[in-house]
């Protein structure tokens, strides 16, 4: 302070004497020649020149101790810990467990179909019914004879326990009841398989066949039901993730078709290992209320594989990185008073990311003020006024 206020006074000494000379100069203006006037001119125009360059450097020192220093205008946020959650995000499909399609197991004319397109159906309805070829008609035969052979042994055993026949009577009285029954039983399970049994509560998507068509054992679809009540997503995650992924963690499945999202959990991961990709299978459950879910849908499933409760985020755009490949941010430090700071250059250790924020592992601590806007003109130890926002 002391120098600058000895400058001023040079100053203004240089320019009281310039004063001074101004009358003797204005006497001399008529007798003096043009030459000597033009001299004259030279000399004051040299005094106003080291005047002027001195009067610079001495506003220039007076603003380097004032509080008019001009400083680069940065916005800074302190440093806050924050629940943070990364997820994973792969490709999905929707599937269901209750989607069948069902093939006749008894061939011959489709004798008819009781239900519609579009139908609703309980679990065991008869869907349809295919020609027996004349086992009905058998099987009555066969219920006869069996009536048959159990009087016959029933009266038997009687005579036997009454210690009369021969026990060789008695065996084969009971042998070909014991047989009657068994080819009842058989004949039942072969008729059987002329009827056509709803094997879950479910919807009728779609009939294949006509009915009086001939159909063959499992080879001729006759219709498809589906339950889409029991829905699933399912996706295959690569190998590397199988540690951190497990049964329990929370998902997250969106549906761009149906723009829906929905908060589920893993239910079920596979022990088994690709080796084509290098993947292993996951599954999550869906809710289907109102049946707008369909099978084979395309899906996004994100699984949280890491959670810190305490971390510390910044946005992406305030990291730096310098010549040998290590990331900074700059700090405000060394307040001095009025919003008037030091960017003090920190070098961080990064984790991972999430929505153009980036984990700080290390380099900073909670409540250190980190410049957003403005990082871009700062150096290392530059002086900077905050800006609040």
């Amino acid at each position: 302070m002391k120098k600058a206020i000895l400058l001023l006074s040079i100053s203004l000494t240089l320019f009281n004497c310039g004063q001074k000379n101004e009358t003797p100069a204005k006497q001399n203006v008529a007798v003096n020649s043009l030459d000597e006037l033009i001299v004259q001119k030279d000399k004051y125009l040299e005094q106003i020149n080291a005047l002027t360059l001195e009067l610079n450097q001495v506003n220039a020192s007076i603003e380097k101790l004032t509080v008019n220093e001009k400083r680069v205008l940065v916005t800074a946020n302190p440093v806050q810990a924050v629940n943070f959650e990364h997820a994973i995000e792969v490709q999905a499909n929707i599937k269901t467990r209750q989607n069948l399609q069902l093939y006749p197991e008894f061939g011959g004319k489709l004798e008819r179909i009781n239900v519609k397109e579009g139908q609703a159906v309980k679990k065991g309805a008869l869907l349809a019914v295919i020609d027996d070829a004349g086992l009905q008609e058998q099987l009555e035969q066969m219920q006869l004879q069996l009536d048959l052979a159990k009087t016959t042994f029933e009266r038997t055993e009687r005579l036997w326990n009454q210690k009369i026949g021969s026990e060789m009577m008695y065996l084969e009285a009971k042998t070909r009841y014991e047989a009657q029954k068994k080819q009842l039983s058989q004949m039942k399970k072969q008729l059987a398989k002329s009827k056509i049994y709803a094997p879950f509560n479910g919807i009728i998507d779609e009939i294949f066949t006509n009915q009086g068509s001939n159909v063959a054992p499992g080879i001729t679809p006759i219709l498809r039901i589906v339950n889409l009540k029991n829905m699933y997503v399912e996706a295959d995650v690569p190998e590397n993730y199988m540690t951190v992924i497990t049964k329990g963690s929370k998902a997250l499945v969106e549906i761009p078709v149906l723009n829906q999202t929905q908060n589920t959990t893993i239910r079920q991961t596979g022990s088994f290992i690709q080796s084509s990709n290098r993947t292993f299978r996951i599954e999550a459950a869906l809710e289907n209320t109102n049946g707008q879910i369909k099978p084979n849908l395309n899906a996004k499933l994100s699984v949280i594989d890491y959670i810190n409760p305490n971390a510390i985020m910044v946005p992406m755009r305030v990291l730096r990185e310098n010549a040998n490949g290590k990331n900074y941010v700059f700090v405000l430090t060394d307040s001095e008073g009025e919003n008037k700071y030091i960017a003090t250059q920190r070098f961080v250790n990064l984790g991972k990311t999430q929505n153009e924020m980036i984990e700080v592992t290390e380099g900073i601590s909670l409540g250190d003020l980190v410049v957003d806007e403005g990082v871009g003109m700062l150096v290392a130890n530059q002086k900077v006024e905050r800006i609040e926002q």
